[in-house]
């Protein structure tokens, strides 16, 4: 049985019952009623409750043997088949539960609906409650027994002991559970930000916040349709912007490359011809003269004729001459 607390004392009125529990009908005859209430005082001193020498605890064990009589069975007869009865729903609030038991068995144990046992017996169904929650919890796959009782306010001390794990594996489960956690407030909050909007604009909100498929559907409850229809507009637009920016390189690459040859007016070519004339009487090394005719907004088409054939230069220019 998992436990809660460090080993004490149970109640005097339970460790009554439980020896009663333990004793058959022959015990409670008129000629060996009196014979069994010492014996079980003895018993009860010898687990240091003190009812020999206690008038008001001999009085308790007298009265519990009389009832014991009265009914012709144990009282933990019906309080243990009424507990062990119980399910984990049923133990969702103990304090309800402890009163509908007590109302219950009460009506033939009166005693139980005292204050005190009220109490004593809310003790029993929390411990009832967490030994219920400890064998879910071990019957469970993974981590889930350990997010379970994790879930359910259950101390580290008895996790680690009742599911037998080490504090490293369950410090694991709490970075875990703690990263789902932040993950959880910042889909909620990008979510906030596009409070209104349909499903797919949320989706590709997300999206672009580079939330998982997994955590779109599940945290945000997005269908797979609301996020394949935002990665289809998101991808449409991609390959729109993708082909503006080539449009944009090539533009400026025919900027930067200047006309081609046929679209060099006659005189503007001679004078480019008769500047890279210039210039190659300064360098041939290709960087350079390239470089050089950069600078003087020479068109790359007559550049590329200077590197590949120089001698042409000199042939067009005589022919732009006329």
């Amino acid at each position: 049985m998992a436990t809660d607390t460090t080993a004490t004392l149970e109640p005097l009125w339970l460790a009554i019952e439980t020896e009663i529990l333990g004793l058959d009908n022959s015990n409670f005859n008129p000629g060996t009623k009196e014979k069994t209430v010492h014996l079980m005082a003895k018993a009860l001193d010898n687990k240091a409750y003190n009812v020999s020498r206690h008038g008001g605890h001999l009085l308790e064990l007298r009265s519990a043997v009389e009832a014991r009589i009265s009914v012709g069975r144990p009282l933990l007869e019906d309080f243990n088949e009424a507990t062990t009865a119980l399910k984990l729903e049923d133990l969702c609030n103990t304090l309800k539960a402890t009163v509908a038991l007590a109302n219950d068995i009460g009506e033939t144990w009166p005693m139980l609906k005292a204050a005190d046992r009220r109490n004593d017996i809310r003790a029993i169904l929390d411990q009832t409650r967490l030994d219920l929650l400890v064998a879910e919890a071990l019957g469970m796959d993974g981590d889930k027994g350990t997010r379970l009782l994790i879930a359910e306010g259950i101390s580290s001390e008895i996790i680690l002991s009742s599911l037998s794990i080490s504090q490293e594996t369950l410090d694991t489960v709490h970075t875990a559970i703690a990263e789902e956690l932040a993950a959880i407030a910042r889909v909620n909050q990008l979510l906030e930000e596009v409070t209104g909007q349909s499903d797919e604009e949320r989706a590709r909100h997300l999206i672009t916040n580079d939330i998982p498929d997994e955590q779109i559907i599940e945290l945000a409850k997005l269908s797979t349709a609301a996020i394949q229809a935002a990665k289809s507009a998101m991808e449409a637009e991609i390959k729109e912007k993708q082909r503006l920016a080539e449009e944009e390189a090539a533009r400026k690459k025919a900027e930067a490359d200047g006309p081609g040859l046929d679209d060099i007016a006659a005189d503007d070519l001679l004078d480019f011809l008769e500047s890279i004339e210039e210039i190659m009487e300064f360098t041939e090394e290709e960087k350079e003269l390239r470089q050089m005719c950069e600078q003087s907004s020479i068109p790359k088409c007559l550049v590329d004729i200077a590197v590949a054939t120089p001698d042409k230069i000199e042939e067009m220019r005589e022919a732009a001459e006329g």
